[in-house]
C-alpha cells in the first residue's frame, strides 16, 4: 500500500483520508466538499494508486482550459513523460499513463462511434476521475456525465469530485445502481472562510453582520436609487470603481467575471489607466 506520508508533505483531512480508504477498498467514490478543500488531492491519489499498479487513468475536466491547466499541473507532479492531453483541439501523449480529456471526449469514446475514435481505449485503465461532477446538474452538458457514468465499464473505479450539493446522496445511490459499489465522502469544512463584500458605488462593504448570519444593517439602510424611466440596468458600479476599491484594501489580484469577450476586451480598457503592480 502506499505510504500517504512520503505521497504528499502534510497531514491529510478525515474526508481525504475517508475519501482514499474507499479507494483502497476498490468503491467507487463521490466526494463533496467545497472549493479549496483539497478534493484534487483524492484524484491525485487515485493516479499514484493506478501508477502503482502499472495500470492507466484518465482524468476528465468540463473545460478545455480546465483540461490544460491540468496537464501543466500533472507533468510537474508525474511527470512529462506520463501525462497525456486529449480535447477536440489536441492529442498529446494519448497512449500515457495519465491521460486529461474534457468530458465529452470521455463520453464520445465510450459510444465507440467514429466521432469517439482518439486514437486510444480503455484497455488498462483502472479508474476515471469526473472533476467537476457538479456539472451533471447543467441543463444543457449535465446528460454527458450521466452517459460516461451510465457506459463506463463496471470494472472501472469511479471518482466524482463535486462541489457540496443537496442531493449528493442520491447522486451517490444511483451511481451505485448502474455502477457498482459506492461511497459518499462529505464535507462543508472550508479551510479558507468566505468572506462577502457589496460596492455601494460609494465604498466596498462587508454584505453581512459580524455574526455571519445576517445583512450588514448598514446595507439595510441605503435606499435603492430610483431608476429612470426607460433607463436600463441603472444603479451599476464601474468596473475602475470597484477594483480601486479592492486596491484600497489589499485585496488585490482578484477574479473579475465577465460573461463574453467583448466584455473582457472593454475592461482592459476601462482599467488601463490603473496602476495595478507595485514598483518592485
Amino acid at each position: 500500500m502506499l505510504d500517504l506520508a512520503q505521497l504528499f508533505p502534510f497531514p491529510l483531512d478525515d474526508f481525504q483520508h475517508e475519501a482514499v480508504d474507499a479507494l483502497n477498498a476498490d468503491k467507487s467514490v463521490v466526494v463533496c466538499a467545497p472549493t479549496g478543500s483539497g478534493k484534487t488531492l483524492v484524484g491525485e491519489y487515485a493516479i499514484y494508486r493506478a501508477l502503482d499498479h502499472g495500470k492507466r487513468v484518465f482524468y476528465t475536466t468540463p473545460l478545455k482550459a480546465l483540461s490544460n491547466q491540468k496537464l501543466r499541473d500533472f507533468r510537474d507532479q508525474f511527470g512529462h513523460e506520463n501525462v497525456g492531453l486529449l480535447t477536440g483541439d489536441l492529442s498529446i501523449n494519448r497512449d500515457a499513463p495519465v491521460v486529461v480529456m474534457t468530458t465529452e471526449i470521455f463520453r464520445n469514446m465510450l459510444y465507440g462511434t467514429r466521432i469517439g475514435e482518439t486514437g486510444t481505449t480503455l484497455q488498462q485503465v483502472e479508474a476515471v476521475v469526473l472533476d467537476e461532477c457538479h456539472y451533471m446538474n447543467d441543463r444543457q452538458r449535465g446528460t454527458v456525465w450521466e452517459e460516461s457514468i451510465i457506459y463506463c465499464p463496471p470494472e472501472i473505479q469511479l471518482l466524482a469530485l463535486s462541489a457540496t450539493v443537496e442531493n449528493s446522496g442520491q447522486l451517490t445511490d444511483w451511481l451505485q445502481k448502474v455502477h457498482g459499489p459506492t461511497e459518499l465522502i462529505y464535507s462543508d469544512f472550508r479551510p479558507v472562510p468566505l468572506q462577502f463584500h457589496y460596492c455601494t458605488g460609494k465604498r466596498l462593504v462587508p454584505l453581512l453582520d459580524a455574526a455571519q448570519k445576517a445583512i450588514n444593517p448598514q446595507l439595510k439602510k441605503q435606499r435603492a436609487p430610483q431608476r429612470q424611466p426607460g433607463r436600463r440596468g441603472g444603479g451599476r458600479v464601474s468596473l475602475p470603481f470597484v477594483v480601486g476599491q479592492l486596491q484600497e484594501r489589499d485585496m488585490l489580484p482578484a477574479i473579475y467575471f465577465i460573461f463574453s469577450r467583448r466584455g473582457c476586451d472593454k475592461a482592459v480598457d476601462e482599467v488601463n489607466h490603473l496602476s495595478l503592480v507595485t514598483d518592485e
